[in-house]
């Protein structure tokens, strides 16, 4: 299976805009900026895209393996945030809350650590990856 994305830029780093389209066309032609990715402009940028698909990777891993214990999901929410400095991705770090019913906080913590480690964004990763998870 391959997925692709297309970045369109044009201008300098500081005042030029780019265009993001993924093969799905859920971004079309999605803007992005210095402005959107250093300071507060309008528009996505990587490090945004990359906790999207850090905390989507992780979030059906983690349920994969949840089922495959024999728990009943009732949700899992997942925040990652993407520590970036001095031009590198230091940390993605991810913060879970789950609703299982039946299962305990150690089976829990064993199948987030098992899903941190074995996502694929996980695996892509050269960076320290935290995870801070809470069963609701």
């Amino acid at each position: 299976m391959k997925r692709n994305a297309t970045a369109v830029w044009k201008g300098s780093l500081k005042e030029g805009k780019g265009v993001l389209t993924t093969q799905s066309k859920t971004l079309e032609n999605t803007q992005y900026s210095f402005h959107s990715r250093f300071e507060e402009g309008v528009g996505t940028n990587p490090e945004e895209l990359v906790a999207a698909a850090h905390s989507g990777c992780f979030t059906m891993q983690l349920s994969a393996y949840i089922t495959e214990a024999g728990f009943e999901i009732e949700s899992i929410e997942t925040k990652c945030v993407i520590n970036l400095l001095e031009g590198t991705i230091k940390e993605s770090n991810l913060t879970v809350n789950a609703k299982i019913e039946g299962i305990s906080d150690a089976a829990f913590q064993e199948l987030v650590t098992k899903a941190e480690h074995n996502c694929p964004i996980s695996k892509l990763f050269n960076t320290t990856i935290t995870t801070s998870a809470t069963l609701i």
